[in-house]
């Protein structure tokens, strides 16, 4: 880790370099082989992406990605239309982007619907995931921003039945106590251990608590281990944070865009969020104990290695991360 820590700074400029360089070709030669395979299929490349490319993350990817390119005055304005009501829509004007989308692009491109029957709604699927996914930025930023208050009850009462749902067979003797360690939290009070993550952190935990109350539980026995154990409130919190940024910079796109047609979704929703959150918490458990760490000062290695495999994984188009989380009993 050390000589890659050293030789790091070297290696990000240069590679970023080479993209810019690729980039850069690729904008410049795109015209000319748009306008090649538009005279010799005569479909534009939207219709082409949707016709060909597999539904999931490589047909979306690639639409959302022809969408911002585009240089027609009509299809721009509606990309940045669509990304300004995304955040604030309810789940009905949300459906309602798709038909708009395909009317304007369908104009623009002039693209008959009795020739072409099948393009709105294969163009309209990838609209409503796109911008599904732009909103869901938005929920998740929104609670992450909300601070823990201690005098908000409802803050109070998620805190505490998070607890329950752990501990059920040793009630709280306190508010503030030193039992909040014995589920990873740092001090007597949990609340300051909410400060990066907000919210966010907080529902993450009791989302994991809740809908897979067992694999929880089974994770923080490990956490628990006396020579592999870890901080579990702690570690989940720092798991909050790279699910958060996984979302932010379209790093998760592709298990989101996959998850959409697997699951005959519309678009993606929080709770789909809290359950990438859940796969990741359990599978880190997995990572955590394998790497056989000598003590928790190996937190930051693993973590990060961990977090690297799962962006990997992103890498490639069919990946879909699956909340499949099953004990195996001894």
């Amino acid at each position: 880790m050390f000589i890659l820590d050293r030789i790091l700074p070297f290696i990000i400029p240069v590679t970023r370099r080479v993209k810019g360089y690729i980039r850069f070709v690729q904008n410049y030669i795109r015209p000319f082989i748009k306008w090649f395979l538009h005279a010799f299929t005569r479909l534009s490349e939207l219709q082409r992406i949707c016709y060909g490319a597999r539904a999931g993350a490589s047909r979306t990817s690639q639409v959302e990605r022809s969408l911002i390119l585009s240089k027609r005055p009509q299809i721009r304005r509606l990309v940045l239309d669509l990304d300004e009501a995304a955040p604030y829509v309810d789940n009905a004007e949300l459906l309602k982007f798709a038909p708009r989308a395909a009317r304007i692009v369908m104009q623009a491109k002039r693209i008959k619907n009795n020739v072409h029957p099948d393009f709105a709604r294969l163009f309209g699927t990838c609209v409503t995931s796109i911008w599904g996914y732009r909103r869901l930025m938005h929920q998740v930023e929104q609670l992450r921003a909300e601070k823990y208050d201690s005098d908000n009850l409802d803050h109070e009462q998620k805190l505490l039945r998070l607890w329950q749902l752990l501990m059920p067979e040793a009630p709280l003797t306190g508010r503030v106590s030193k039992q909040w360690q014995d589920i990873g939290f740092q001090g007597d009070d949990p609340k300051t251990d909410f400060r990066g993550m907000g919210m966010l952190g907080l529902e993450n935990l009791l989302y994991f608590a809740t809908a897979y109350n067992d694999a929880a539980k089974h994770v923080l026995l490990h956490s628990m281990h006396p020579t592999l154990g870890y901080t579990y409130a702690i570690v989940g919190i720092n798991l909050t944070s790279m699910a958060f940024n996984l979302v932010k910079t379209g790093a998760a796109k592709t298990h989101f865009y996959n998850l959409v047609v697997q699951h005959r979704q519309d678009f993606s929703t929080v709770e789909d969020f809290h359950k990438l959150y859940c796969y990741l918490f359990f599978e880190f458990d997995r990572f955590w104990m394998d790497s056989d760490p000598r003590n928790i000062m190996d937190f930051r290695e693993i973590y990060q290695a961990f977090e690297i495999t799962k962006l990997e994984a992103l890498h490639n188009d069919s990946t879909i991360f699956k909340t499949n989380l099953v004990v195996e009993s001894v």
